[in-house]
């Protein structure tokens, strides 16, 4: 026998907005809950923020790590601490970034002559003072614009601009569902990586020549929140969204239904139950599908995978025992598809 449950998906209406990034203001973390993390390469942090580097154990990330005050307006921030002093070689590099993705970028029409000029606004505070690198990128990692800013003074926050003109050759995607703009806060880069800053060049850098190694100081801090690309020269009050607007835009990517379901099977046959899940957002692309910790089942395998229907939901199936006349489950289910 097979059981069929169905959870209508709930509409999602698609949204215009000025700044590029998706929880700029570091407010959403479905994955940690505020839990420091000590991130493995290309892992996600708060929200739609990823951890690149090659060596492990070398920093950590905490939404409020540390818990000073953030600036005005916000309640939140990205923070980085480095676990050691470690000396960068020339072909590694430790960083933040969230990929862009190309529908919510292609306005902007790199690649060709109309290209526009954005403007990358932010909010930082370290321990360390001098001058910090990062850089954008394009998905093939065959364009890059690396930029540098300075901290003046250490553990105070301070507002940063940086105006970028818009790259006019170059392969850029459009408007696809691939990375658009990969956008990059170097915690220490290698000199392979690094280039001249406020430039365009036709190969990989993760950061600007020279700037400050985070991770080269055993226990200094880099903290950043109210992050804002947008088109134009100048930078713009920081662009807030209603909570729920923040939350379903990270959910395109990234969402957890807490999932209480059950079935009552009145014969003592082993029988395959299947429970059907629609999430709230409509994905990316297709998720991979996976049960949560933390959650309870009825003994029999548990395999969430993906329907292939459409993007919408995930077809998640349970074997149950020929003992299990109640088969339930209780957990939570992940869906990932993430740039």
């Amino acid at each position: 026998m097979t059981l069929a449950v169905n959870i209508a998906q709930s509409g999602s209406s698609n949204v215009t907005f000025r700044n590029r990034i998706i929880n700029g203001a570091m407010v959403i973390d479905q994955r940690n809950a505020g839990a420091s993390v000590t991130p493995t390469n290309s892992q996600y942090l708060v929200d739609r923020w990823q951890a690149a580097l090659n060596a492990a154990s070398k920093f950590t990330v905490q939404q409020n790590a540390g818990s000073v005050t953030p600036p005005t307006g916000f309640s939140n921030y990205l923070g980085c601490t480095s676990s050691s002093a470690y000396s960068v070689p020339a072909s590694e590099t430790y960083a933040v970034r969230q990929m862009v993705e190309g529908f919510n970028f292609a306005d902007m029409a790199w690649g060709t002559a109309s290209a526009k000029t954005v403007t990358l606004s932010f909010w930082v505070y370290s321990s360390l003072t001098g001058t910090f690198g990062g850089a954008l990128q394009n998905s093939a990692y065959t364009r890059s614009y690396p930029f540098s800013f300075t901290i003046s003074s250490a553990n105070t926050w301070t507002q940063i601009s940086v105006t970028i003109a818009g790259d006019t050759t170059g392969t850029w995607i459009g408007a696809t569902n691939g990375a658009g703009v990969r956008v990059v806060f170097s915690l220490g880069t290698g000199s392979t990586y690094s280039g001249t800053a406020g430039a365009w060049a036709a190969t990989e850098y993760w950061s600007a020549t020279g700037a400050t190694s985070v991770v080269g100081t055993n226990g200094a801090t880099f903290y950043i929140t109210g992050v804002q690309l947008e088109a134009g020269t100048t930078a713009s009050p920081f662009e807030y969204r209603q909570y729920g607007t923040e939350l379903a835009l990270c959910q395109r990517y990234y969402e957890v239904v807490n999932a209480t379901l059950g079935a009552y099977v009145d014969n003592g046959a082993v029988d395959n139950v299947r429970f059907y899940i629609a999430f709230k957002v409509t994905k990316r692309a297709n998720p991979t599908v996976t049960s949560g910790s933390g959650g309870s089942e009825s003994s029999g395998t548990w395999t969430p995978a993906y329907s292939g229907v459409d993007v919408n939901g995930t077809n998640c199936s349970s074997v149950i025992g020929s003992t299990i006349t109640r088969p339930y489950i209780n957990a939570p289910i992940i869906a990932s598809i993430e740039l």
